[in-house]
């Protein structure tokens, strides 16, 4: 059985049915999701790690840089369409009061302010949440702004669809595993990993972006958290274009390894997007096994016949 941080009705839970039809068990936090994993209530677990408008989900990746390791083995691209919801009868002009999450606020405060613009707008814990609280007939709030599935999910109907002011926002979500193996090279893969500065000093980002540069391994995301040690520690979540199996890649985090005080390896795994890296002249795994057959000539011979 899966996991995801639920409720039902939520972006994730719509994220989930596109990985399986099979029934999963929803929980309240991102933490309590991952948990689950960790001992074995699910097999693995859907969470969201970073949205086109709000950045990373820092609830996820602190998560994964801490505790009981865990690896990613699936991602998942969503786009993020939120509509406006209420009880049956209600018109766009009677709402008042809405209730949603902080997040999808935020991607859709400018149509709120243009279309709405007398109304209240809470801030609740999750938008199906939201969905649940305007279903029921005594609730002074008016509207919820949420997911089609959600609205559906609690008998609402639409007042306004679409309204998120950015068409294009994307959520991205990860599917979490206990440790193991990492999951088959497919050429357009990405690796995810969290980088601990050996000690804060001018350039000690710059020796760990140095050790993708030399070797053409461009970055997806990197973002800096708190290592929730002392004021000023930061660590780097970071996502790579490659895999493990990748000889570049491999070289990369060797060198992430020299350099760094730790670094925590959160899986590779395929891209969902399937794009392939752009990789650079020398960079092939057959340009490091050359260069490998070289050393070893030289090493044994001494003589360089290239």
């Amino acid at each position: 059985m899966l996991g995801y941080f639920g409720p039902a009705g939520t972006f994730t839970h719509q994220a989930l049915l596109s990985v399986t039809d099979d029934e999963a068990r929803p929980y309240p936090t991102v933490a309590a999701a991952l948990d689950a994993v960790r001992e074995g209530e699910v097999e693995a677990a859907l969470v969201p790690i970073e949205n086109s408008v709000e950045g990373g989900v820092s609830a996820t990746l602190d998560n994964l840089a801490n505790g009981e390791r865990l690896m990613i083995v699936r991602e998942v691209l969503l786009p993020v369409q939120f509509g406006l919801y209420v009880r049956p009868g209600t018109r766009l002009a009677d709402v008042r009061r809405i209730l949603t999450h902080p997040h999808a606020f935020a991607q859709t405060r400018d149509w709120v302010a243009a279309n709405v613009p007398g109304a209240q707008v809470t801030e609740g814990g999750s938008t199906a949440a939201a969905a649940a609280e305007v279903a029921d007939p005594s609730s002074s709030h008016d509207a919820a702004i949420c997911a089609a599935v959600a609205g559906e999910m609690y008998g609402l109907e639409a007042a306004a669809t679409g309204i998120a002011d950015n068409e294009q926002a994307v959520t991205r979500f990860v599917l979490v595993a206990r440790q193991g193996p990492p999951t088959v090279r497919t050429g357009a893969d990405k690796t995810t990993l969290v980088a601990y500065m050996r000690e804060d000093h001018p350039g000690s980002l710059q020796e760990i972006l140095d050790q993708f540069v030399v070797r053409g391994v461009n970055l997806c995301r990197i973002e800096s958290r708190p290592t929730k040690t002392t004021l000023g520690q930061y660590c780097f979540s970071i996502d790579a274009e490659g895999h493990l199996l990748d000889a570049r890649m491999a070289e990369a985090l060797l060198g992430l390894h020299r350099v760094c005080k730790k670094v925590v390896f959160l899986g590779s795994y395929a891209r969902a997007d399937r794009v392939k890296p752009r990789v650079p002249a020398g960079q092939k795994d057959e340009d490091y096994t050359e260069a490998q057959a070289w050393l070893e000539t030289l090493r044994a011979t001494g003589r360089d016949d290239a």
